[in-house]
């Protein structure tokens, strides 16, 4: 009677919770929206904005709702488990079998590990030229500077989840300013040249079709979602998941807010041949504007905002490769016995041991081919992300409750995301 009393006040005290805004709610928006927001934000705007204001528009209406549905299906999907404290990897496996299980978290870890080495050269190389180009001091040898960044970054994730969130909040306030304080500096700027760009039906549709992917992984946070969903499910139980919607619901309006009015900002304030040009030269919008106006100061703000958000996106895909890293490892050590009993805090020093190595291996020797190995593995996201949930609501029991025609949206939106990604690559 006493163990039924306690659970009943534990579903009680976590639907009282879920009923008001807090400090958590706050600090996982923050986590979720550094997690989206890459240095890939600097080249949104003239990825977006090349094929005009009006299907800029339209992409802006779709991009809110695929961004929420799609992260609060994921999100689901791993609340779906019977284990309490069970990561995505476990869910993958308990609903779809031993087997698919392995093939999905691997294709989950495959995902998500090659971007989060993306982000060791990306720091290494925007601080090493920070230090150069701002500072005008001598850059240390790229193998020390790149071991210090990629050492430190992993350090911090493996001072636990509260310190994790309380830097990434403080990291990501900056980055929100400036993007922000930007937009609004470009407004008295702000031309009609872009609505005066012909358009015609065709080129509408091509450029929503071949955009969208490029959107959908701009806002992406799903690396994050599952450590997300673990957080909620701890601390509310039953009522985990009303609080962890609404949660996501800020997150999408957050991104959706600050990131496309930065974009329509830029957008509005550059030409058509002028996005071309920037995007021929492959040079980030604040550079552009550092050609034009005030070097000194672009010149800054591109540097800083590409290294926030490096190392607000670094922790938030490190969340899911050492999850990735550990399902495969864990699936490998019972697969040999099926009794074995794991050491999880061992498993986690020798996952951030081999990811602190490899990460700081490919940032020191600079690997080119990482922009080509991001293309194909992007496809992978999008099917986790948005397909995968809506599978599950199908023939899942424990996520039935979920199928409802929102889902017919988001497969149709991701399969476009998908198919949108490959023809990019192919064109």
């Amino acid at each position: 009677m006493a163990q039924q009393d306690v659970v009943q006040g534990y579903a009680a005290s976590g639907t009282e919770s879920a009923k008001s805004w807090t400090k958590r709610d706050t600090e996982w928006t923050l986590a979720l929206f550094g997690t989206a927001i890459g240095a890939g934000v600097l080249f949104l705007p003239i990825n977006a904005g090349l094929g005009g204001i009006w299907p800029l528009i339209a992409m802006t209406l779709l991009i809110g709702p695929m961004t929420f549905l799609a992260h609060r299906g994921l999100t689901r999907f791993v609340l779906s488990g019977s284990k309490r404290d069970g990561d995505i990897t476990d869910v993958v496996e308990e609903h779809f079998g031993s087997k698919a299980g392995s093939i999905i978290t691997f294709g989950y870890f495959m995902a998500i590990f090659p971007i989060l080495m993306i982000y060791g050269i990306g720091i290494t190389n925007t601080v090493g030229s920070l230090i150069e180009h701002q500072l005008h001091m001598p850059v240390p040898p790229r193998w020390l500077l790149s071991l210090v960044l990629v050492g430190g970054l992993v350090a911090v994730m493996n001072c636990g989840q509260n310190l994790i969130l309380k830097v990434t909040n403080a990291i990501v306030y900056p980055l929100i300013a400036i993007l922000f304080g930007v937009s609004l500096y470009l407004i008295p700027q702000w031309t009609g040249a872009q609505f005066d760009a012909p358009v015609t039906v065709e080129s509408f549709f091509k450029t929503i079709f071949l955009t969208i992917p490029v959107l959908v992984f701009a806002f992406n946070h799903s690396p994050a979602i599952s450590s997300f969903a673990q957080t909620y499910r701890k601390e509310l139980g039953d009522a985990a998941e009303p609080q962890a919607s609404k949660t996501l619901k800020r997150t999408a309006l957050v991104l959706v807010g600050f990131t496309m009015l930065f974009v329509y900002s830029c957008v509005l304030t550059l030409s058509p041949e002028q996005l071309l040009a920037a995007k021929a030269a492959n040079l980030p919008i604040l550079s552009v504007f550092a050609q034009t106006g005030n070097a000194g100061l672009f010149g800054w703000l591109a540097q800083i905002v590409a290294i926030v958000a490096i190392t607000s996106s670094f922790f938030g895909h490190y969340m899911g490769t050492r999850e990735g890293l550990n399902g495969l490892l864990i699936k490998r050590i019972k697969g040999k016995n099926p009794n074995a009993k794991v050491d999880v805090k061992k498993l986690d020093r020798c996952t951030m041991a081999f990811i602190t190595l490899v990460v700081w291996a490919v940032a020191y020797f600079n690997v080119s081919v990482m922009g080509m190995i991001e293309a194909m593995v992007a496809p992978i996201i999008a099917m986790i992300l948005f397909i995968m949930p809506v599978y599950a609501a199908k023939k899942i029991p424990a996520m039935r409750k979920y199928d409802s025609a929102w889902n017919i949206f988001t497969a149709v939106m991701g399969t476009i995301a998908i198919t949108g990604f490959i023809a990019s690559q192919l064109l």
